[in-house]
Order: C-alpha cells, then structure tokens, then sequence
C-alpha cells in the first residue's frame, strides 16, 4: 500500500474558466494513465468528467470517474 500523500492542486480550463483540481499524487498517476489509454489529454479528460458530474465537486467527481475507470477495465467482458 502506498504511503499517504498531500493533495497536489492543478488549474485547467474548461470552457473558458479556469477551475483548480486537487488530488493525492497517486490518483494523478491514474488519471495520466487513463488518458493515455483514451487517447486524451489530462484536460480533455477533466472536461468530460466535468460535464457529467452533476452536483459533485470536481475534484471528487474526478477520483469516483477513476475508480469507475479501473473497476470497468478489470472487469471480464461477457462473451
């Protein structure tokens, strides 16, 4: 198990504005993971996540999309 770590803060732009996502390094790492498997940049990706999220806060929108992300992958498909 990885080691507690302080929430890192990145700013990006979505629509214009400029919003602020804060997260612990190892969901970053899964988040850059992510996009690459996508094909996406870490702002597109954010920018999709923020049009989905409804009510939630950005930041935890964003960790609930990883975990969703890796639960779907690890799945088997059925067939």
């Amino acid at each position: 198990m990885q080691r507690a770590t302080r929430p890192l803060k990145r700013s990006f732009a979505i629509k214009g504005h400029r919003t602020s996502v804060s997260m612990e390094a190892p969901f970053w790492e899964a988040l850059q993971q992510a996009a690459s498997l996508e094909n996406s940049t870490l702002s597109g990706l954010i920018a999709s996540i923020d049009a989905a999220r409804g009510d939630a806060g950005l930041s935890s929108a964003v960790r609930v999309w990883i975990l969703d992300y890796f639960r779907k992958r690890s799945m088997p498909t059925p067939g």
